[in-house]
Formats: structure tokens, C-alpha cells, sequence
């Protein structure tokens, strides 16, 4: 041991310059990670690396608000239809590659639509007040602004049924809306569509505590329903950046992947039933608790990821995994990229089942944290590592997990495929370990203007796209790539000081096409919304889509639900 020790250098001696929180004060309000997730396994300081690490208790009552929060990205309220215009109407969206006419058979707003809403929601629940609509207007990225000049916030099903049926009658085009944290332009209007918040629908309606199966309603707010269920001794199987935010029915209907994704899977897998309105005002409640039920086709499926296309979802039952009294979190170190692969195959045979998180970042996604977010450091100083890679552990023995992670830690380090690392020893130096790896977003937001890619490529091919876009784009822009590597999804990023078409065009649509070339998916979690509705060709076959496009017709014949959105605007006719 003393040998290696002497060798390498693995899981330093980490200190209070590792995240000084004093110099930080919103730091709290800056972390992702719900604190339920880390318990007694930590102690005080992140130690050298050694087997049998002594346990310290760590009090699980601390309650940490999310980086949504911190950045002050506009909440949940939304906006609704404009007056309606013989005139054509457009939409560009920056250097976004999106030219939109607005749909001519769609009806503006009038002074009879907002009586009949008043009529069925009351008056306070009709929403014409226009800050609070030019919020519901943008997207959080301030990449998409529609001009609704209408929010609605029904409370039940029932006025969501209310509400759809007559916009269906006056073919009034609507955007369903949650906690507009979004990447795509999917909960935003275009152009005067009516928004429908669902934030008001935020009731659990029950938990089962034998088989942790929790049915709410739509308007949840993710943190939330985390809290309840840590109390139950139970996680969310979701967990995401902007969970301070964002609504489940909202992570239902973009079916969205996150950070336990490389252990419990997708929404697919875990929402047990759903209920949902369709544009006519059916409710269709297929709201199963039930984890086998073969009778007929499985229609919650096509809800799950449609971006309230199909439908609005009003209701969720969501199987829950117990919450595990042991994690722990490393962070570390590789020369290359190869080697980050190894380590995941590695951490896959010999981590097994307790492996719940493995994230990856280059050395220009973790300069531009440290360049860009106050209070936050280098957590291996003193020099910068080509490639840093985020391992957690999640189990029920603390002893044999640690000793495992330990064992694992130290094979990968005589192997060669870590040059160094740190090992929290309590929830401070866990929470900002995952400040790093959470903290690019809003990196990069600060940065300047950025264009986003989500995708999924095999593993081995990842990174190869972002060396062929930083050669094709040389010192006009800074590349940065991070992402799930447990998932094979890569956030491509590309940092530039202003948007610029010229960078656009050099970027797309290239990402797509190389994407395309090798078998991957253009939208890993973040769905199509506006910004890649016209790009599913390169993910889907003219096939597919055109049965995709049947659905559309059957569920939602005029078209009013989320229109411009997640299919082709040629194959709908919205040009």
C-alpha cells in the first residue's frame, strides 16, 4: 500500500479551499441533489484513500434548495392566444435554423373565449397580467418567445377537459405547460397559443408504502414529491438539475432521463399508469397501479415522451424504489477519453449493482465552472486533467459498498486508467462534488450564448464528435462536452460570445448528420420540441414518422395540442 501510495497519488487530502461555502452564500440554493440521497457514509473531509474508512454521521434533516432557484429562471406561469390576423405570420428564433408561419386555421382569442374561461376556471385563474405572460412566454434559455396573451390554471381534470373541449370546438391552439425548464422550445408558444398550466393540479393523491407506488397529480413539483417520499423512506427513480422547478407531469411527457437514469431506468419503465385529456375533452384514465397488466395495448406509453402533443397529462403513478443507506461519490481524474471508457466498463462488472451514477466531463466543461460560478473549486488541485469523471454508489450495507468502492478505486488506479480522485467524506465535499458536474449549465449560461445538443452515440464514439467540431469551429467558439457516459448521452455544447448564423451553419447540420451516420439519436432526454421537429428524420425512418403523424390526426384532429411541435411542420401542414 505504501508503495502505491507513494505512486500515486489517488483521493488526496482535500480541504475547506475544496468549496469554501462562506464565500458562497447562495450555495445552498445552487445544488441539484436532493440531501435524502447521502447519509452516515461521510465524514468531515475528504481523506486519502484507504481501505476502512471510518463512518460519521451525517444528519439527513438539511434541506438544500436547487440551482433553478439560484438562477432565477422564470416559473411556471404561462400565457395563451392572440388576436387572430388574416395576416401571415412568422417566427424566427435567433440563430435558431426555425422559420414558422403560424397555422391559418387556427382561431384567435376573443372577448367570448375569456368569459367562458372565467365562467369554469374564475377569474383569478384566467391570467392576462403581463409580466406574468411575458414569463409563461419565454423559455429559460431566453432562446424562444411566443405572444400568448392568456394563462390558464385549471385545478382538476375535469376543467382541463372543459377547457380542451372548447378550444377544440373554436380550434384555439394550446401549449401545455409545467415548469417551463425545457431545452427544446416545447413549453412555450410559437405564436398566441393558449397555455395551460398545470401547476395548480399539485395534490398527492396516495402512496402504497408495500410496493412504493405514488399517484399524484400532474402539477407536482419533482423536489417536492422527493421530500414526501424520503420521508416514507423512498426516492423519486428521476432526478434532475431543475427537479426545484419542473413538474412531473411535465417529466412524463418529455420522458426525461437524468441522473439515476444508469440505475433505475426509464419513465417507460417506472410510470406504472397516467391519466391524460385528449384535445376533444375525453379523459381517458389509465391511472393502473398495477406492474403486470396485459390486456390490450399499453396506451400510457404514448403519452410518455409526446410533449402534450397527444395529450395533456393530469395524473401519475409512479413506482418508487426504497431509499439505500449507503452512498458514496468519488471524483475523479483521467488522461483520456479511452481511459474513462475503461473505467466504465470496469465499474460496470465490478460495481454491479450498486452503481448509480457515472458522469463525465472534459477539461473545458469543468474550466468553464471554475471560470464562471462563484465559490466553486478545483477539487484536484493543482493541475487540470484532460477528462474528470463523477462516480456514485448506492447500496444497503455501508461497510461492504464502501469497502467495495475502495477496492474497485484502487485496481482502476495501479491499472493506470485514474490519475487521481477525492472521495467525499461528507455531504458538503458530495454536494459539490455534484455542483461541478451540474454547475456547466449555468456555466455556460453566464458565458455567453450557447447552442445545445443532446444525443445518444455509442460510447466508444462520443467524444469523437465533439475533437470533429472543435477542429471545424477553431477559436470562433469554445466546445465543451459532458454528459451521462453510463447512458451513452453527450451534452454538446458550443460557447460562443453572441449567437451567430455563420457558427450555425458550421454546426448544423453537421451534428445531425454525423449523429445520423452512426446510429445515434438526436434527442437523448431532452425531447424535440420546436428546435428539432423538422430534425426527426434523422432519428426516425419516413415510415415511422408518418405512422407518428397518424396518431396525431387520430388523437387530436385539429391539430390544436402543442402545434409546430415534435413532428415535421411540412408532414402537419403548419407551413
Amino acid at each position: 500500500m505504501e508503495k502505491w501510495r507513494n505512486t500515486h497519488r489517488l483521493l488526496r487530502q482535500s480541504t475547506k479551499s475544496l468549496f469554501d461555502r462562506r464565500s458562497h452564500p447562495n450555495f445552498q440554493n445552487s445544488i441539484h441533489r436532493s440531501d435524502s440521497r447521502f447519509t452516515h457514509n461521510f465524514g468531515r473531509t475528504c481523506k486519502p484513500f484507504r481501505p476502512y474508512l471510518e463512518h460519521q454521521k451525517w444528519n439527513p434533516k438539511t434541506c438544500f434548495r436547487p440551482l433553478r432557484d439560484h438562477l432565477e429562471y422564470p416559473k411556471t406561469s404561462m400565457g395563451a392566444c392572440i388576436g387572430k390576423s388574416g395576416k401571415i405570420q412568422c417566427r424566427f428564433f435567433g440563430s435558431v435554423a426555425t422559420k414558422t408561419q403560424r397555422h391559418p386555421s387556427f382561431s384567435s382569442l376573443n372577448a367570448d373565449d375569456i368569459s367562458y374561461f372565467k365562467e369554469i376556471l374564475g377569474e383569478k385563474n384566467v391570467i392576462q397580467d403581463e409580466e406574468r405572460l411575458s414569463t409563461a412566454n419565454t423559455d429559460w434559455m431566453r432562446k424562444y418567445k411566443g405572444s400568448s396573451k392568456l394563462l390558464l390554471q385549471p385545478r382538476r381534470a375535469d376543467e382541463v377537459s372543459q377547457i380542451l373541449k372548447y378550444c377544440d370546438s373554436r380550434c384555439l391552439a394550446v401549449v401545455p405547460q409545467g415548469g417551463n425548464t425545457g431545452l427544446v422550445g416545447g413549453s412555450v408558444p410559437v405564436f398566441d397559443e393558449v397555455i395551460i398550466n398545470t401547476g395548480s393540479m399539485n395534490n398527492i393523491i396516495s402512496f402504497d408504502k408495500v410496493n412504493g407506488i405514488l399517484v399524484c397529480e400532474a402539477g407536482c413539483i419533482l423536489e417536492n414529491l422527493a421530500s414526501f417520499l424520503d420521508n416514507q423512506g423512498f426516492i423519486m427513480p428521476l432526478d434532475l438539475g431543475a427537479k426545484g422547478s419542473c413538474q412531473i407531469g411535465g417529466n412524463v411527457s418529455t420522458n426525461a432521463g437524468g441522473l439515476r437514469f444508469v440505475h433505475y431506468g426509464s419513465l417507460h419503465g417506472n410510470v406504472l399508469g397516467l391519466e391524460a385529456v385528449l384535445a376533444n375533452g375525453t379523459v381517458l384514465d389509465m391511472l393502473g397501479t398495477l406492474r403486470k397488466d396485459n390486456t390490450g395495448y399499453d396506451l400510457k406509453h404514448l403519452f410518455i415522451g409526446s410533449e402534450g402533443s397527444l395529450g395533456i397529462v393530469t395524473k401519475v403513478s409512479i413506482l418508487t424504489p426504497p431509499k439505500l443507506s449507503s452512498v458514496n461519490i468519488a471524483f475523479l481524474a483521467c488522461k483520456d477519453y479511452l481511459s474513462c471508457q475503461n473505467l466504465l466498463m470496469e465499474a460496470k462488472r465490478k460495481l454491479g449493482e450498486v452503481l448509480s451514477a457515472f458522469e463525465f466531463l472534459d477539461k473545458e466543461s469543468v474550466d468553464m465552472v471554475l471560470n464562471h460560478l462563484e465559490g466553486v473549486r478545483n477539487p484536484l488541485p493543482p493541475s487540470m486533467h484532460n477528462f474528470y469523471v463523477l462516480i456514485e454508489t448506492t447500496g444497503s450495507d455501508e461497510s461492504y459498498d464502501k469497502e467495495k468502492l475502495e477496492a474497485f478505486l484502487l485496481r482502476s488506479m495501479e491499472g493506470g486508467l485514474i490519475s487521481d480522485g477525492v472521495l467525499a467524506q461528507d455531504i458538503n465535499q458530495a454536494s459539490a462534488f455534484w455542483r461541478i458536474r451540474e454547475g456547466v449549465a449555468e456555466a455556460l449560461m453566464k458565458a455567453g450564448a450557447v447552442y445545445k445538443y443532446d444525443l445518444s452515440l455509442p460510447v466508444e464514439k462520443m467524444y469523437n464528435l465533439v475533437e470533429e467540431i472543435r477542429t471545424r469551429l477553431g477559436q470562433s467558439a469554445e466546445v465543451v462536452g459532458y454528459g451521462h457516459l453510463g447512458d451513452g448521452n453527450l451534452h454538446l455544447n458550443i460557447s460562443t460570445p453572441q449567437y451567430d448564423d455563420n457558427i450555425l451553419a458550421q454546426i448544423e447540420p453537421f451534428v445531425y448528420e454525423w449523429t445520423s451516420k452512426h446510429r445515434g439519436s438526436i434527442s437523448a432526454e431532452h425531447g424535440l420540441g420546436l428546435m428539432k421537429a423538422n430534425k426527426i428524420y434523422y432519428s426516425k425512418s419516413a415510415e415511422t414518422v408518418q405512422v407518428m403523424a397518424s396518431i396525431k390526426k387520430l388523437l387530436d384532429p385539429n391539430g390544436i395540442l402543442n402545434p409546430y411541435k415534435v413532428l415535421p411542420h411540412s408532414l402537419l401542414s403548419y407551413n
